[in-house]
């Protein structure tokens, strides 16, 4: 994936989470805190983990790839709102952590 790739990614995912603050502004008065975004966050990672467990039939759920695949997603989308609401460059934050893993297998 391109720089700008990612740069649109984040783009696009930045603009539906701003449509979702629409909907909690109207529904609850309020937009969700950064708080409740990570709880949230944590919430789809463990569904990862159901549906990946799910898919290699050591969890008792008809097997959906389709919602894998979603909640896959769903979860990169989460990081780069988290990213974004914590003043961190999610490309910046990505380039560091591979060039930093990539030093420490080399040797």
């Amino acid at each position: 994936m391109t720089n700008n790739n990612l740069d649109e990614i984040v783009r696009r995912s930045l603009a539906i989470r701003e449509k979702y603050h629409a909907l909690e502004t109207t529904h609850h008065g309020s937009e969700w805190t950064v708080e409740e975004d990570a709880l949230a966050y944590l919430t789809d990672a463990g569904l990862v983990g159901r549906n990946i467990m799910s898919q290699q039939q050591r969890w008792p759920k008809a097997n959906s790839q389709t919602e894998l695949e979603h909640k896959l997603g769903e979860n990169i989308w989460w990081l780069i709102v988290l990213a974004d609401r914590t003043g961190i460059d999610i490309n910046e934050a990505l380039e560091k952590f591979l060039t930093k893993t990539e030093n420490l297998l080399a040797g």
